[in-house]
Order: C-alpha cells, then structure tokens, then sequence
C-alpha cells in the first residue's frame, strides 16, 4: 500500500504540465532501437552551423539516455566533443561530453549531462536561431531533486535523467526561438 503512495507521491512531484498530449500506448515507439535514432525536427536551425552539427548529437545523447542506453550515450557524447572543440567557447562543453565518455555508468552519465545541458543551452541563446523553436525542460525530480534541465525540440516531455521509470516527468521552463 506504501508504495502506491510513493508511486503518487512521486508523480505530483513531477509536475508534468503535459496537459495537451495524450497518452498513447504506442508513445514510446521507436525509442527501443537506437538505429532509429530521434531526429531533430526539420523546422530547428541553430544560426552557427557548426553549433547546429553539435545540437544534432545533443539530441542523439539525450534519446540514449532516454532510452537508458549508456553505450549510445558515450557515442553521442564523443561526437558532441569532437564537435564541440571546433566552437570558441564551448570549451564546458567539451569537457562535459568527454565525463560522459568515461563515465563508469549511466547514472554517472546523467550527471555530467545536467552539466553538459546546462552549457549547451547557454550556447544555443547565445548563438540564436534561425527556425525553428527549442524548448528548455525540466525535472525537479532529477539527480536526487537537485533537479536537471535539458533542451528539446519537441513539447512532448522525454525524460533523459529517468527514461522509461518515469518518462514524462518534467515541464516546459522555458522557449527559445528566433
């Protein structure tokens, strides 16, 4: 009986404001095999190219840790810091990536991701758009309720810090657009 307490407990804490979605059965469709990995959609163009080329690994590290899979996250993560290193100022973010390369496991890999997510998102205003919309999210639940935010193009909420344990946690703090 307790833990369906915790278990409601743990979904109010969310707060999931994903009002507009339904959910479906088939929501997670697609996400259990990496080599469909989740595009970034068409309409998002990050104003520096070589800024827009990293955001495209950002979004394939955040559907491996979505999808709970450490060893697509450590490949996201390395082209992220190749990436990366060919952008002034990103230096955070190439230090961050190259933690979630060598990190022993994916919990450890969800840490340096907040830190990672944190920089990138930061580069990403600074840089601007030039279509598109990218939304801010954020779980308060994350890294034991320090809470994590992370970037997505999608209003749609995919938690990257518990995956499938709990899926759509988090809401939208914020949107960047041109």
């Amino acid at each position: 009986m307790s833990l369906i307490a915790v278990s409601v407990f743990a979904f109010a804490a969310c707060g999931n404001n994903n009002e507009s979605e339904p959910a479906a059965a088939g929501n997670h469709a697609g996400h259990e095999n990496m080599g469909e990995k989740e595009a970034a959609p068409a309409g998002v163009k990050i104003k520096d190219d070589k800024v827009n080329a990293v955001y495209q690994h950002y979004v394939h590290l955040t559907t491996a840790l979505t999808n709970n899979d450490a060893a697509e996250a450590k490949v996201a993560a390395n082209a992220i810091e190749a990436g990366a290193k060919e952008i002034q100022g990103a230096e955070a973010v190439v230090a961050n990536s190259s933690k979630i390369v060598n990190a022993a496991n994916i919990e450890d890999q969800r840490t340096s991701y907040s830190q990672l997510s944190n920089d990138f998102i930061t580069l990403v205003k600074k840089t601007g758009l030039s279509g598109g919309e990218l939304y801010v999210d954020f779980c308060p639940m994350a890294l034991n309720d320090k809470g994590g935010y992370w970037l997505s193009a999608n209003k749609e909420i995919k938690n990257p810090y518990f995956g499938d344990k709990m899926m759509t946690c988090g809401e939208i703090k914020e949107t960047i657009n041109n």
